[in-house]
């Protein structure tokens, strides 16, 4: 098994990474399947017409994460890491008068954004619970092509034939030359002893079998260029989020004040859960408007790593450049390993996917960076995963405010706990991390669909009166 840093940590836009940006990927990918990818209806003349139905939870909360918007940028061409928000409003605004797109070495389709978006409330597809089926009509209105595609978190995407038939990803690796393809921790820590490399050092070395070596510090360090520029954005604005919950910003005034009590001997020890909580609030506000994030390991979840390197970098002594190299490293395997052998998809197992892995990669991040072993690491992220264990997702109006802003503040605490939790040990325990992954994956085929990125249920249904 092998994900690349690049797959786990990639630029894209909110407020969801599997709502927002799995759709867009899921447009671009059937349209180049018109272009001549997949073998057409026999008989089917042209594409003359477009629709794209939504299944399960990109139905249920579809309004609240854009997930209709989404489908019409992928369609218009755009996709997740390089949109320009300012030509995907124009081009927005033209279909919405056209009702056409006209897409690249393809005829024009109509594409109505009121009709042809359709929301299917009813039971999601069996494949996974964000399904989404394109399809492209001729002009005498018969269909020519269809796909079934599952958006499973992060912003990854595959078809139903690609979900229903995966391939050996961890003996394809180890075919491909990756010199360290472990598929669990187990793995992960026996070749780090039989090495005698850290987990970070074994990441760089898979790294470079894709990526040329001089090429990959520059690309690492641009992740965490995008990341901290999200939160300095963040920490700069006010206002109340869009999405009609009337949500106030509160990173730049909590910032305000906490710049004010610096110096005065005046805070209490515990402020410092309020610079990581600050942090993390300026991230996923930026994605709750819609803003440019890093998926970490999804959107939903997106501040909690970057909340946690800017704790090392800017509150831990000796923080350095190179340990915020071995700190993206490490969480990208240990989110590469939950992925792989669980899910990182609130609507398949609800937030312990998200922010749960999202605080076992900043713990195991954090460890790395200062200075922990291997069994240490692994430790911190099973602490942070283990204590996130059966949390829901059940946001409040479809959107990633209530409760996710402040949750992502809190996963960055709990993650800088269990990182020091496990440096005070000697990196054994009780519960292995792969335990704690599997009963990660078992409480999330086992939790109520109303708890699982839904609104039908907890927060989301016991909303104050107005």
């Amino acid at each position: 098994m092998f994900l690349s840093i690049f797959d786990i940590f990639k630029p894209g836009i909110g407020p969801s990474s599997s709502h927002t940006m799995g759709p867009m990927v899921a447009a671009a990918r059937f349209l180049s399947a018109l272009r001549g990818g997949a073998e057409p209806e026999p008989g089917a003349g042209q594409p003359a017409h477009l629709t794209a139905t939504l299944h399960g939870s990109l139905a249920w909360t579809g309004k609240g994460h854009a997930t209709d918007r989404a489908v019409m940028l992928g369609l218009l061409g755009f996709e997740p890491a390089t949109v320009d928000m300012d030509a995907a409003e124009t081009a927005l605004a033209e279909l919405r008068s056209t009702g056409e797109v006209t897409p690249a070495d393809l005829p024009a389709m109509r594409f109505d954004p009121e009709a042809d978006v359709i929301f299917d409330w009813g039971p999601p597809l069996p494949g996974h619970a964000n399904g989404i089926v394109l399809r492209a009509f001729d002009v005498a209105g018969n269909l020519r092509m269809e796909e079934t595609y599952y958006s499973v978190g992060g912003g990854f995407v595959v078809t139903e034939r690609e979900l229903s038939d995966p391939p050996d990803l961890h003996a394809a690796k180890a075919e491909a030359g990756y010199p360290h393809p472990f598929g669990s921790a187990a793995e992960m820590l026996a070749m780090a002893a039989r090495s005698g490399l850290t987990i970070a050092q074994m990441k760089w070395q898979n790294e470079c079998t894709i990526t040329p070596e001089r090429d990959l510090c520059a690309r690492i360090d641009a992740i965490w260029t995008a990341m901290n520029g999200c939160i300095d954005r963040g920490l700069r604005q006010d206002g109340i989020l869009p999405g009609g919950l009337s949500v106030k910003r509160r990173a730049k005034a909590i910032h305000a004040q906490l710049q004010d009590e610096a110096g005065k001997n005046l805070a209490h020890p515990h402020v410092v859960n309020d610079w990581l909580s600050v942090y993390a609030m300026a991230v996923n506000e930026e994605n709750a408007a819609g803003g440019k994030v890093v998926t970490s390991p999804t959107n939903g979840a997106a501040g909690v790593v970057p909340a946690t390197i800017r704790y090392y970098r800017d509150h831990c002594v000796g923080a350095t450049d190179d340990g915020i190299r071995i700190f993206l490293l490490t969480a990208a395997a240990i989110g590469g390993l939950i992925k792989h052998n669980a899910s990182i998809s609130g609507a398949e197992v609800g937030c312990q996917g998200e922010v749960g892995s999202a605080s076992a990669m900043a713990a195991a991040g954090l460890c790395a960076a200062l200075g922990g072993t291997s069994m240490q690491i692994e430790n911190a992220a099973e602490i942070a995963l283990e204590h996130h264990l059966g949390m829901t997702c059940d946001p409040a109006g479809g959107l990633v405010q209530v409760p996710c802003i402040e949750r992502n503040g809190l996963g960055a605490i709990k993650a800088v706990s269990a990182a020091s939790l496990s440096l005070r040990g000697d990196g054994t325990h009780f519960m292995p991390l792969d335990n704690c992954i599997e009963a990660m994956r078992q409480t999330g085929r086992d939790m109520s669909e109303k708890y699982k990125e839904t609104s039908q249920g907890g927060l989301a249904v016991n909303l104050p009166e107005c």
